[in-house]
């Protein structure tokens, strides 16, 4: 984003009431679906814009209002904030800033800065602790709030079609093929069961105050009733299979249900990434996403 973009950001905000000084302006343009500015008020108050990259974006801000508005006063009883939009527009969200600090951002090169240990034993508790709360929400409670909800053979159809498509529109490994049909086979790992689920629960998304509590949980765009193993792939991805089984004991000694399969469905959702980014270049089209995808499917054809 650049510094005019930035501008144009603090120029929308305040055409929405809320006025903002631009000196104090950072920027975060990591985001697939959102820029970030971040700037405050008059009085000293942090605030973050959210910028929609693309009409669908903006479409599913009602979708994500329901969702804040469930998981909130759940998250609260442990101390841990989740975004309250005081703006919402097509073209803008804005609320004030959450607690805390993230625990990975990008530098301006684009590549990942960790403000914390991704192999942290302590941050793998939290997390599974967090994720036992989350967890707890019924799915009643988020269809009353109309919030999506999958059931486990939905989720698993759901998988099986976006592979599918993911294989007519792109030439695929026959490797990562066969890995994947194996895995839609594989009954062990699919869960009986579903879960309110954030979905993109990584330290990017994840606040941290400087003892390394938990306070706050971003972008919740993504959040649905599916798979509970879709929020612990990040830290299978992140601290490996030790931390990932030291998150999955801290969660089930909080009362989260663990199916047998749940840690080989963690690695498994996060070895498909290739199949959501894919489906990502194909809702952008944009020329440089689908080679990103084309080269993450078959790395052959870029040699």
């Amino acid at each position: 984003m650049t510094t005019t973009d930035a501008t144009d950001a603090v120029t929308l905000a305040a055409a929405h009431g809320l006025h903002l000084d631009p000196a104090t302006v950072a920027v975060n343009d990591a985001g697939l679906d959102y820029r970030v500015v971040m700037a405050d008020d008059r009085a000293g108050r942090r605030w973050v814009l959210r910028l929609p990259r693309r009409p669908d974006v903006s479409a599913g801000m009602s979708a994500e209002v329901r969702i804040l508005d469930l998981v909130r006063p759940v998250l609260a009883d442990d101390g841990v904030a989740v975004p309250d939009w005081q703006v919402r527009a097509p073209g803008i969200v804005a609320y004030p800033a959450l607690p805390g600090a993230p625990g990975l951002t990008l530098s301006d090169a684009g590549e990942p800065v960790w403000h914390m240990d991704p192999a942290s034993p302590d941050y793998a508790l939290r997390l599974g602790r967090l994720l036992a709360r989350l967890h707890s929400v019924r799915v009643e409670q988020a269809a009353v709030a109309e919030v999506e909800v999958r059931t486990a053979a939905r989720v698993r159809q759901v998988w099986r079609d976006d592979v599918a498509r993911v294989c007519d529109e792109f030439t695929v490994a026959p490797a990562l093929v066969d890995a994947w049909q194996a895995w839609l086979d594989d009954d062990v790992c699919w869960p009986d069961h579903t879960v309110m689920t954030h979905g993109e629960i990584y330290p990017a998304h994840v606040l941290l105050d400087d003892d390394g509590v938990i306070t706050g949980v971003l972008d919740w765009t993504t959040a649905r009733v599916d798979d509970p193993a879709r929020d612990f792939s990040a830290q299978y991805g992140a601290g490996g299979e030790e931390m990932l089984r030291v998150s999955l004991a801290a969660y089930e000694e909080a009362g989260g249900r663990v199916h047998a399969g749940l840690a080989a469905q963690a690695r498994h959702l996060w070895e498909a990434f290739p199949v959501v980014y894919a489906l990502f270049a194909l809702t952008t089209r944009a020329e440089k996403d689908m080679e990103a995808a084309a080269a993450m499917l078959d790395p052959d054809q870029t040699d």
